[in-house]
């Protein structure tokens, strides 16, 4: 039974509020696609209808982390040879993904007609998730301001290195002066240890603080682990294959922490997954209340 099988079975049922979050970073290189495939499968683990969305429109990779081969990806769907549904593939624990394409130089500067493209063909999707979350570009494109700036809660990967330190205060700078966003979840990534995490994190918060309008939590730390590195050769996401492991209880505490946090009232709009589409059309109609 494919992906689309197993979902079409819930196209009658009411629209689900869903929590979307968007993982991003302000460089490459920090393990951003390896945190947000493990928070996605461990959210899965605990029961959650999680729709990871691979965002990163030219270099995408989530599929290959997890060993999958997807029969079409985003690139198919905005050329019109796949519907949104065609591309889902079923990862560990239930887990729905939406592949992106890798390779595909034409992916990496979508024009606002291909990017709008992207965004209703969600309107047919027939999963509904309690949780979407979207592994964004590195850097600040266009698609990736448009994604974080539509999300719920921003996540932002850091490592204990000088530049991936510069780029994600950069980053947030950017999202919160010219975008409004004021919230963002830090996490600190491939740390010696816990307490090396929360001085990394200090070091951003601290700075935040004095320059900028914004709140900084920190969500989590996810400490270097021979482990996970073992996971990502195997193509396996760790918290799948070695979940009691330093990195797997990481992100397993993580996913905990983000399963706590309130959702929308199923009264409210703003929980909607339409709601989330508008904003990232840009429709007038919307307001920021909702959104990061």
């Amino acid at each position: 039974m494919n992906a689309l099988d197993q979902t079409g079975q819930i196209r009658e049922r009411a629209p689900r509020n869903v929590q979307v979050l968007a993982v991003t970073s302000g460089k490459g290189g920090v393990g951003k696609t390896n945190v947000s495939t493990n928070i996605a499968v461990a959210l899965a683990q605990k029961q959650l209808r999680v729709l990871l969305l691979d965002a990163d429109l030219g270099l995408a990779n989530v599929d290959v982390l997890l060993g999958l081969t997807p029969d079409a990806t985003l690139a198919d769907v905005i050329s019109g040879k796949a519907d949104i549904n065609e591309t889902l593939l079923r990862g560990p624990c239930g887990l729905q993904i939406v592949p992106g394409a890798s390779g595909e130089r034409s992916m990496m500067d979508l024009d606002a007609m291909e990017r709008a493209a992207v965004i209703r063909a969600f309107e047919a999707l027939t999963f509904q998730p309690d949780v979407l979350l979207i592994d964004t570009a590195a850097g600040i494109s266009a698609s990736v301001i448009e994604f974080v700036k539509a999300a719920h809660q921003v996540l932002v990967v850091v490592c204990d290195e000088p530049a991936s330190i510069t780029d994600a205060y950069a980053i947030i700078k950017v999202l919160s002066k010219d975008f409004g966003v004021r919230r963002f979840q830090v996490i600190t990534n491939m740390t010696r240890s816990a307490a090396e995490g929360r001085t990394l994190f200090q070091k951003i918060a601290k700075v935040a603080d004095r320059y900028l309008d914004v709140v900084l939590h920190h969500l989590g730390n996810v400490p270097y682990d021979a482990k996970l590195r073992r996971a990502v050769q195997e193509q396996r996401a760790i918290v799948d294959l070695n979940p009691d492991c330093w990195s797997g209880r990481a992100f397993r505490d993580m996913a905990e922490r983000i399963r706590t946090w309130p959702t929308p009232d199923r009264d409210d709009a703003s929980g909607d997954l339409s709601f989330f589409l508008n904003n990232l059309l840009g429709d007038e109609s919307t307001t920021e209340e909702g959104t990061a």
